[in-house]
């Protein structure tokens, strides 16, 4: 039953990265949370798990939903070159800064930024400028976005694609441009969550530091096949209904994380 529910998270999740360039981190993470919690991990190792194993999810599914994009030309290629560095070391100094968050802590302070975000696509609307530049500090913003992403099992799209939009990307282009860029995020987390995850005593059988090797296979293949399908429904509804379905799905994972987070659920 265990493998039916990472199956089930990971068609979830495949059409969550596609549509809204999220990664399906925002789906995988408390969906792992839960079902680690579930079948009785040790409580400690829970949220670590289920971070280093969605962002070892991601790496697919991200590849998945890129090619998907860019056979559309929704990716910015030029914009993705500018912040690949930046979210490749943020990604890496995440990773080790998460070791270091206890497990509940982290989920509330993931469920508190998800909500923030969801709650800006939904009641803030910014026009969009088109042709404007990106901020020559995007490198930068680039590091900054692949550290909170690593620490919180991300592909980064709830950030990356507020940013991208803002930044003057339409809103097609700035997911494209997302979900090419959730691959540096989870090559370089999930790699540091595998690292420092591997001297942890308590971590059950069929791991690698913090990777769940089973969920991370069942995820990865179930996603994969379902991002292209995501990817094409973005190509085909109108970019506010995009946005306010994007808020809504964060408004939903974002509770979720923060109730669990302080004990509620």
């Amino acid at each position: 039953m265990l493998y039916v529910w990472f199956v089930i998270a990971g068609a979830f999740a495949g059409v969550s990265a596609g549509l809204f360039g999220v990664g399906g981190g925002m789906v995988i993470v408390p969906a792992l949370v839960w079902i680690f919690t579930a079948y009785h991990f040790p409580p400690e190792v829970v949220t670590h798990l289920a971070v280093g194993t969605s962002l070892a999810t991601i790496v697919v599914t991200s590849i998945s939903s890129l090619t998907a994009h860019n056979k559309r030309g929704g990716v910015r290629w030029e914009v993705w070159r500018k912040m690949a560095l930046g979210l490749v070391i943020g990604s890496l100094v995440g990773a080790g800064i998460a070791d270091m968050i206890d497990g509940k802590v982290l989920q509330a302070i993931i469920g508190v930024g998800a909500l923030l975000v969801a709650l800006k696509m939904l009641f803030f609307s910014n026009k969009e400028q088109l042709g404007k530049p990106l901020p020559p500090a995007s490198v930068q913003f680039g590091a900054g976005i692949g550290m909170a992403s690593s620490i919180f099992g991300i592909g980064g799209g709830s950030l990356t694609v507020p940013f991208l939009n803002w930044a003057g990307l339409p809103m097609k282009q700035a997911v494209g441009t997302s979900a090419a860029c959730g691959l540096p995020i989870a090559l370089a987390g999930a790699a540091g969550f595998a690292w420092f995850g591997q001297d942890v005593v308590n971590l059950p059988e069929g791991t690698i530091g913090f990777v769940h090797i089973t969920g991370f296979l069942c995820i990865s293949v179930v996603s994969f096949a379902m991002a292209k399908v995501g990817a094409k429904l973005t190509h085909v509804l109108p970019a506010l209904t995009l946005k306010r379905a994007f808020g809504v799905l964060l408004l939903f994972a974002g509770g979720q994380l923060l109730l669990s987070g302080i004990g509620v659920l």
